[in-house]
């Protein structure tokens, strides 16, 4: 038993669940592993208090498909897991199915179908884990993310949250927050792989490494310039502005507070700072922000924020709610009927529909075989991710994905954009296709 070489990069056919390969197992044996399915991935609702979601990791999914390759040391793993039938199968899996969704950077509401993955019950099967736990997290974090840029009102967020969550976790949220408008991030394997601008300075530690605060400051800007940002919250604010801005002059960069009453404290330091004469230096703050606290702060005199533990965290909502589901056995359709958890049968498609001012109004889920007839401002939501296993030419880039949420939310009705709790910004209907 020889495994086919996985592709390019470390194999992703281990990061599932082991009742995926079981089901395969049995699947080859009865004869129904090559019945064609269709899977839809949605979610059932928002998140409390949540008005849309943002659709982010299809990117990163995409890749992840390309390497579900079963290689030797993947086969040797699981040779206590399924008959030897399964394992010659898998030593020569690879994905060779079609994928279709919404584009990166797209808003989705209760009942979406964001994802559509279609091919043989062993092909798609297998797939469920992988895509639920890259895109219920990067949506998870994109969406909150978009809250806190919605909130920040133009003024740029530094995400600065890999110490408050796994380390690869860190560098898809990294991700996320940039597609959903942050200007930068702290982790510089985001930047190495994605290509994320990144930015940070220095930590309390490096102030009390020094024997005293205007020590500390002096070897930061000899070593990165006045352009620098200093702390000024170790010890006394008001003491350590006045040694930030004699150790860098009235051309220092920015001034960090990361701690106390971020609002009251702005305010001093911007009078502290101009009274220095150091007008252009900016005021950066950080400290447990979310949504929320920056939105309180957005009379104050804040130039940018860095946000961490919120935002890794999905802001109170760590995961995106979303369910991969069967749909579609042999151009049939099939449902799970459970109340709790009802699904709605056969594949589907989304048309988006639109006031002529460019306002979304309706998110019509239908039949794919069967679309409502398409207002002369309506669009039809998603498109062509993977065909025969291959991703499509031309998706969008992550600069494009992120361009593409920012005219996405420009569309949302303003009652849609507010953080207080209400219905989803525009509602779903649902047509069967019978008219």
């Amino acid at each position: 038993m020889s495994g086919s070489p996985s592709s390019a990069g470390v194999s992703t056919a281990l990061l599932t669940d082991r009742y995926e390969l079981t089901m395969v197992a049995a699947a080859l044996a009865d004869g129904t592993a090559k019945r064609h399915c269709v899977f839809e991935v949605f979610a059932r609702r928002l998140p409390d208090g949540r008005r849309y979601g943002v659709v982010a990791g299809t990117g990163r999914l995409l890749e992840s498909i390309e390497r579900f390759r079963f290689g030797d040391q993947e086969l040797r793993t699981l040779a206590d897991v399924v008959d030897r039938e399964t394992l010659d199968w898998l030593a020569d899996y690879r994905f060779s199915g079609d994928v279709d969704g919404y584009p990166e950077g797209e808003l989705y509401f209760p009942g979406s179908p964001i994802l559509t993955v279609s091919g043989t019950f062993a092909d798609t099967v297998l797939l469920e884990t992988l895509a639920l736990s890259v895109l219920n997290y990067d949506s998870a974090v994109a969406s909150a993310a978009s809250r806190m840029v919605t909130a920040a009102a133009g003024r740029p967020i530094i995400e600065m949250g890999s110490r408050r969550t796994h380390e690869a976790a860190a560098v898809a949220a990294a991700r996320a927050t940039y597609l959903a408008g942050f200007a930068a991030t702290s982790n510089l394997e985001a930047e190495r792989r994605h290509g994320i601008p990144t930015a940070g300075t220095a930590a309390h530690a490096f102030v009390l490494l020094h024997d005293d605060e205007l020590g500390a400051f002096k070897s930061q800007v000899a070593t990165l310039g006045a352009d620098t940002t200093l702390l000024v919250d170790t010890y006394d604010i008001r003491r350590g502005i006045e040694r930030a801005i004699e150790a860098a002059g009235p051309g220092l960069g920015a001034v960090r507070i990361d701690s106390g009453d971020l609002g009251e404290l702005a305010r001093q330091a911007r009078d502290q700072l101009d009274a220095l004469g150091a007008k252009e230096t900016r005021i950066v703050l950080s400290g447990d922000l979310d949504e929320y606290a920056i939105a309180s702060l957005r009379a104050e005199p804040v130039d940018s924020y860095g946000v961490g533990t919120s935002v890794v965290t999905g802001s109170g909502a760590p995961t995106a709610g979303l369910v991969y589901k069967l749909v579609e056995v042999d151009d049939k359709p099939v449902a799970k009927r459970s109340a709790a958890k009802e699904s709605r049968g056969g594949r589907k498609s989304t048309l988006r529909r639109y006031k002529p001012t460019g306002t979304a109004i309706e998110e019509v889920v239908h039949p794919a075989a069967s679309p409502p007839e398409m207002g002369p401002h309506d669009r039809v939501v998603p498109i062509p991710l993977m065909r025969g296993g291959e991703q499509v030419a031309g998706l969008p880039t992550l600069e494009e994905s992120r361009e593409h949420l920012r005219a996405a939310l420009v569309s949302v009705p303003w009652e849609g954009l507010k953080l207080s709790r209400g219905e989803p910004a525009i509602a779903t209907v649902f047509e069967d296709g019978n008219r």
